[in-house]
C-alpha cells in the first residue's frame, strides 16, 4: 500500500502527550491546530487517524466523543498498528481501518460495542503485555475488544472516525480528572433520541421515550441514553436495585409491558461474543460491535 514498516523506531515511547499525526490522516479528516481534535468533514469513511508517537504497553489512549451524526451504520474503531505514520504514503490510505487497513498492513483494530459510548463520554483503550486490546468508558469496567496483538515491536494507536462518530478529541490520560461533560453547542448535535408521547416518558429525563430494557430485572422505564449512563455509573437498576448485566431494546410501548413480561423478555438476552472470521472481529463494514445482545440458548 506504499507504506513501509519502521521497526527501527524506539520501542520505548517518549513521555510526550499523545497527539494525532499531523500529516498522515484520512482524506476527510480535519485536525485542530493542537492536533488533539479530529473531525470528519463528509461521508462516513476516510476518517483514519494515528497517534504521532508509539504507545507503550499498558498506556491508556484516552479520547472523548465530541459529535455524532445520524444516518450511518457503525461507529468508532480503535486499535494499534506497526505502521509508522511518518512512513505512510497518505494517498495509499484505505477508507476503512476494518477491514481494509487490517488486511493491507500489520494492524489490529476493533469496533466499540454499539451504544456503549455517547457524546461527551471518555473512552480509554490500551493493549497489555499479553496482546489483549481492552477499552473502558468513563469509570466503567474494562471490556475485551480482541486478542492476538503482537507486542514485540513499536505500536502506534490508530482510530477510525467512522459512521455515526463525527468528531473525537485526544485527552491526557494522566490528568487527575478527565472531563466527562460536553459543551452544550456540541452535545446538542448528538444523535437524537425519540421524543416521548404522553405516558411513555423515560423515568429519569422525562423527555425521551422509554424504549430500553434492563437485564436481568426487566424494568423498561428508561430511554437508551439514560439506561446506558446508569449501567456505566452504578450498574444498578434505579427501581429495584438489581445488578444490571446488560441493556436491550424494549418491545412495545411501556403501557403494554407487564413486570412478568419484561422479565421474561430480559431473560432472553445475554452478552455473547460475536463470531470472528479469520481476519478479526471487524471484518464486515456493516458490523457495528465486537459484542452483541443475542438470544440466550437456555431452554
Amino acid at each position: 500500500m506504499g507504506a513501509q514498516l519502521c521497526f527501527e523506531a524506539n520501542a520505548k515511547a517518549p513521555a510526550a502527550a499523545l497527539r494525532f499525526h499531523a500529516e498522515t490522516k484520512g482524506a476527510q479528516v480535519r485536525l485542530d491546530t493542537r492536533g488533539c481534535t479530529a473531525h470528519r468533514r463528509a461521508t462516513f469513511h476516510d476518517g483514519i487517524v494515528f497517534s504521532q508517537r508509539p504507545v507503550r504497553l499498558g498506556e491508556r489512549v484516552a479520547l472523548r466523543l465530541l459529535r455524532e451524526e445520524s444516518g450511518w451504520c457503525g461507529g468508532l474503531r480503535v486499535g494499534f498498528t506497526r505502521l509508522d505514520p511518518a512512513c505512510v504514503s497518505v494517498p495509499s490510505l484505505p477508507p476503512f481501518v476494518c477491514p481494509d487497513l487490517e488486511e493491507q498492513s500489520p494492524t489490529w483494530a476493533a469496533v466499540l460495542p454499539e451504544g456503549c459510548a455517547l457524546v461527551g463520554d471518555v473512552v480509554r483503550f490500551w493493549v497489555d503485555r499479553r496482546g489483549r486490546l481492552f477499552a473502558k468508558v468513563n469509570a466503567g469496567c474494562r471490556f475485551l475488544l480482541r486478542e492476538g496483538v503482537p507486542v514485540g515491536a513499536p505500536l502506534w494507536a490508530v482510530m477510525d472516525v467512522y459512521g455515526t462518530t463525527k468528531a473525537i478529541e485526544l485527552l491526557d490520560p494522566t490528568a487527575s480528572r478527565l472531563p466527562t461533560a460536553m459543551p452544550w453547542d456540541l452535545s446538542n448535535k448528538a444523535v437524537a433520541e425519540p421524543k416521548a408521547t404522553p405516558g411513555e416518558e423515560c423515568a429519569i429525563c422525562f423527555y425521551h421515550a422509554a424504549n430500553t430494557c434492563l437485564v436481568p430485572c426487566g424494568h423498561t422505564y428508561f430511554c437508551r441514553c439514560c439506561a446506558w449512563r446508569v449501567f456505566r455509573d452504578t450498574a444498578k437498576c434505579p427501581v429495584c436495585r438489581w445488578q444490571i448485566e446488560a441493556v436491550a431494546p424494549a418491545q412495545g410501548p411501556p403501557a403494554l409491558r407487564t413486570e412478568e413480561g419484561s422479565r421474561e423478555e430480559a431473560s432472553q438476552y445475554e452478552w455473547q461474543p460475536r463470531p470472528r472470521s479469520e481476519s478479526g472481529p471487524c471484518r464486515g463494514r456493516r458490523r457495528s460491535a465486537t459484542f452483541f445482545l443475542g438470544k440466550s440458548q437456555k431452554g
